[in-house]
């Protein structure tokens, strides 16, 4: 096989692999349209919210699980799957903290994915990167400024504004990572869930009036995240095996 052949048979494999992804991601899409028909402003906590909430963030787990394996449990399918434990805690507002003490730990483990070998590949240190990530660190410390005074007026001030303040901490740095990896669904993906947490925190802390199409908005930026986050983990997989084989000839 010369490398014209080489060539076409891998922009052919290639080709068949993205279709193969996107008909893998029609659970995902199939829930998340489940969700929005079914959702409205006067739904009550239940377990089945809980369960319509969470189960396109668990589709996307079994997605990541199936195509890059049991390894991905300790990385983007063990984040997604924390998620979700996030999802059904919100559903109920006396389990806000523990619904962000859920999406803390998949935080983290998105951030230790990004900075495995697979996403190092694509690292750099670049100017436009530096400027990026002194932007998301100034934004995130200004956000939790500006978050503060509201924070203080909770019932639970004392331990909210620590935990929230970590938070913050935490999911601007899985951004930070995400620029690191110079991958723009991973980038995108995290700049969308910096987005939807920061309309949740101006909704629950009460630092702006009730928003028009709110949930929606929420959510449609979560759920994006999350299926970037998702596709860009598997798309890497299939980089690496790409660029082993580069290195091979």
């Amino acid at each position: 096989m010369d490398i014209l052949e080489t060539d076409a048979y891998d922009r052919r494999r290639r080709r068949n692999t993205s279709c193969a992804l996107l008909l893998s991601l029609a659970p995902f899409l199939s829930a998340t349209a489940v969700y929005f028909y079914l959702w409205s402003p006067e739904s009550g906590p239940s377990v089945l919210a809980a369960g319509v909430k969470a189960a396109p963030t668990l589709s996307l787990a079994v997605l990541v699980f199936s195509w890059n394996g049991g390894q991905s449990v300790l990385g983007v399918a063990g984040g997604l799957l924390f998620s979700a434990v996030g999802d059904c805690c919100l559903v109920w507002p006396e389990l806000f903290l523990p619904g962000m003490g859920a999406f803390a730990v998949a935080h983290l483990q998105y951030s230790f994915t990004f900075l495995t070998t697979r996403y190092a590949t694509y690292s750099s240190s670049s100017s436009w990167s530096g400027l990026f990530y002194l932007l998301l660190f100034v934004t995130g410390g200004g956000f939790y400024i500006y978050l503060y005074p509201f924070l203080q007026r909770t019932p639970d001030s004392r331990l909210l504004t620590p935990a929230v303040g970590v938070y913050t901490v935490l999911i601007t740095v899985m951004a930070a990572l995400a620029v690191r990896t110079r991958r723009a669904a991973t980038l995108l993906g995290s700049l969308s869930f910096l987005v939807s947490d920061m309309m949740v925190a101006l909704t629950v802390f009460k630092a702006t009036g009730p928003l028009e199409h709110g949930n929606t908005i929420v959510m449609g930026t979560y759920y994006l995240a999350q299926l970037l986050i998702a596709v860009g983990d598997v798309k890497m997989v299939e980089n690496k095996d790409d660029f082993s084989k580069w290195k091979k000839t």
